[in-house]
């Protein structure tokens, strides 16, 4: 379905409005972008692969409506060039939305090593950071339209989960993050975070494929996330109609922490 097909709910909310939205070629990226577009906004995306990165481009329009730019989200000059493309082609900043993540281990964290952990680290909440730090630096949001930020956390960053210890490490000190720099960048620049359980894209397969089912009944909903739940809420976070809101995460769970599972 392309953008010019999609149902916008918030139609007209974003008008106006230039936003980032890193690892954005597909899955909770790409419907993040999809509903930004719907509603009226620019939007400047990134992924590592050139070619699927201009296929999501495609799909959003075109440069009309999306610029991409590849890299690596860790990479300095990388956010440096993104920030200056938001900049430069839409003539402005408002949003900064941090999707990329990694979880390259499944299992035992005793059964990982230091350097793996020292990788998660780095691009699920050191990258984030830095991000941030650019997109404030470089002048976030103006008199119509305030600066916001969302962070993409996580459901394994609110308790153990036995299989993905240090991604969900990595998002807890992502909340907490969201935490500190919604007080110290106030009232300029607001700062959130949404936690979403299972998403049914390629970066969660390895947590439902082939169970689906079974994996669902666990959830109030009885039914797992798409990207398009996750996207919603982004979208409402970063709007005028939250503007009283920063410091928080937002649980997408379909219900499933009220059990007390993950």
């Amino acid at each position: 379905m392309g953008v010019e097909e999609m149902a916008a709910p918030g139609a007209g909310r974003h008008v106006g409005t230039v936003a980032i939205v890193t690892g954005a070629s597909r899955g909770i990226g790409l419907g993040i972008a999809e509903r930004l577009v719907a509603e009226g906004g620019k939007v400047v995306i990134t992924a590592r692969k050139p070619d699927a990165l201009a296929e999501a481009v495609e799909h959003l329009g075109g440069r009309a409506n999306a610029v991409g730019v590849a890299g690596n989200a860790a990479d300095e000059a990388h956010q440096e060039e993104v920030v200056e493309a938001a900049r430069s082609t839409f003539g402005g900043l408002h949003y900064l939305v941090n999707n990329t993540g990694i979880n390259p281990v499944y299992g035992p964290m005793l059964d990982s090593d230091a350097q793996v952990a020292r990788k998660v680290l780095d691009v699920n909440l050191v990258a984030a950071f830095s991000w941030i730090q650019r997109a404030v630096k470089a002048g976030l949001g103006d008199a119509e339209h305030p600066g916001a930020v969302v962070n993409l956390a996580s459901v394994a960053g609110l308790g153990a989960s036995g299989t993905i210890g240090w991604y969900g490490i990595s998002k807890a000190a992502l909340i907490h993050l969201t935490k500190e720099l919604g007080y110290e960048l106030g009232p300029d620049v607001r700062v959130n975070a949404v936690a979403p359980a299972v998403v049914k894209t390629k970066f969660a397969t390895a947590l439902y494929e082939g169970r689906e089912s079974e994996v669902a009944a666990a959830y109030p909903m009885k039914r797992l996330g798409v990207p398009e739940d996750v996207a919603g809420a982004v979208s409402f976070l970063l709007s005028r109609d939250a503007g009283w809101i920063t410091g928080q995460t937002l649980t997408i769970d379909g219900g499933v922490t009220l059990g007390g599972a993950l």
